[in-house]
C-alpha cells in the first residue's frame, strides 16, 4: 500500500492509492465517500480537507480489503439500484445495473395491467436484497408486492431496504420457491411472478473470478446445470397466477433458447425472448 502517514488531504491520499493500487479512481471515490460522509460533488469541492487519522486509517483498510477482490458493494454496504441505494451484506447478491431492464420490462407490462385493475399483485421470487421487487412497488404504489426469498438471512436484508425506503406496499415472506404460497392447498395467485435466480452452471469458472467469489453461491448458482429454478417456474407457475398473467425472469446470456422452451412446454399461450441494451439475450416473458 503506502508508508505515508495521516495527515494526506483528501486528493492527495486518493492520487497516492492510486498510483500504489492500480485500483480505478471511480472505486477509490466511493471508498473515500463512505469514509467521509462526502457525497461526490463534496468530494471535488473538499478535496484539500486533511483526513483524521481515524478516517485515513478506514480509508487504508478499505483500499487493501478491496485490492484482494472484496466487493466495493461489500465494503461499504450499500449499492446504487434504479438510483435508490439499496443496503446489500455478503448475504445477498449484488444489483447489477442490467438488471434495471428487467424492471422496465415489468414497469411497462405492469402499466397495461393497472389500466384494468385497480390493484395489482406481483410477486419478487428470490428477492435477495429486494432490489426488484421494492423499485416496482416505490415506482407503482398501487402494487401490492410480495418478497420471497428462501433465505432468511437474505429476507431481513429485504425488510431493512424496505423500511429505510418506506416501501409501504410490500410484505415479505420466507419461502422454498412456491411452498408457502399453496395454504391448506389453496395456490395464492399474483399477476406478476418476477424473478433474477441462480442460473449459473454448478463448475462454472466465473464463480471463481471476480466479485462472484465473495457473493453468496446459492444466490449465483443451483448446484446443477443453471436451469434448475426455470424448471420449477415453468411446472408450477401457472396456479399462481391470475387469468392473464405472466412470469417475467432474467437469464444467462446463452441460455434463452433453453427458457423459451422450458416455458412453452409448460403451455404458457405466449412466451418472448428480449435482449440487454447491449443486444445480449436476457430475459424472458411467460403469459398465461
Amino acid at each position: 500500500m503506502t508508508n505515508r502517514q495521516p495527515g494526506l488531504h483528501i486528493d492527495a491520499a486518493l492520487q497516492a492509492s492510486q498510483h500504489n493500487t492500480g485500483l480505478p479512481l471511480s472505486e477509490l471515490r466511493i471508498l473515500m465517500s463512505h469514509v467521509t460522509g462526502l457525497n461526490r460533488v463534496g468530494l471535488i469541492t473538499h478535496n484539500t480537507m486533511l483526513l483524521s487519522a481515524d478516517q485515513f486509517s478506514q480509508f487504508e483498510s478499505l483500499v487493501k480489503r478491496r485490492v484482494l477482490g472484496e466487493p466495493v458493494a461489500y465494503l461499504t454496504g450499500v449499492r446504487e439500484f434504479f438510483s435508490r441505494e439499496f443496503m446489500v451484506t455478503p448475504d445477498v447478491l449484488i444489483p447489477r445495473p442490467e438488471t434495471e431492464e428487467l424492471v422496465e420490462k415489468a414497469l411497462q407490462w405492469l402499466e397495461k395491467r393497472s389500466r384494468e385493475n385497480l390493484l395489482t399483485k406481483v410477486l419478487d421470487m428470490g428477492c435477495g436484497s429486494g432490489a426488484i421487487g421494492l423499485t416496482l412497488a416505490l415506482e407503482n404504489p398501487i402494487l401490492e408486492v410480495t418478497l420471497s426469498d428462501v433465505s432468511e438471512a437474505a429476507l431481513q436484508v429485504a425488510q431493512a431496504n424496505a423500511k429505510k425506503l418506506a416501501a409501504k406496499n410490500v410484505q415479505c415472506v420466507h419461502s422454498n420457491l412456491f411452498e408457502a404460497f399453496s395454504p391448506e392447498g389453496q395456490p395464492q395467485q399474483f399477476d406478476l411472478i418476477v424473478s433474477n435466480p441462480p442460473y449459473i452452471a454448478s463448475g462454472d469458472e466465473h464463480l471463481q473470478q471476480g466479485d462472484l467469489r465473495f457473493e453468496p453461491l446459492s444466490a449465483l448458482t443451483d448446484h446443477q446445470d443453471g436451469l434448475f429454478f426455470y424448471r420449477q417456474l415453468a411446472q408450477h407457475a401457472a396456479q399462481h397466477l391470475r387469468p392473464t398473467g405472466a412470469v417475467l425472469v432474467e437469464h444467462g446470456y446463452t441460455q434463452q433458447g433453453d427458457v423459451l422452451a422450458l416455458f412453452r412446454q409448460a403451455g404458457f399461450a405466449a412466451v418472448g425472448g428480449f435482449t440487454d441494451l447491449a443486444g445480449q439475450p436476457r430475459m424472458v416473458l411467460a403469459l398465461q
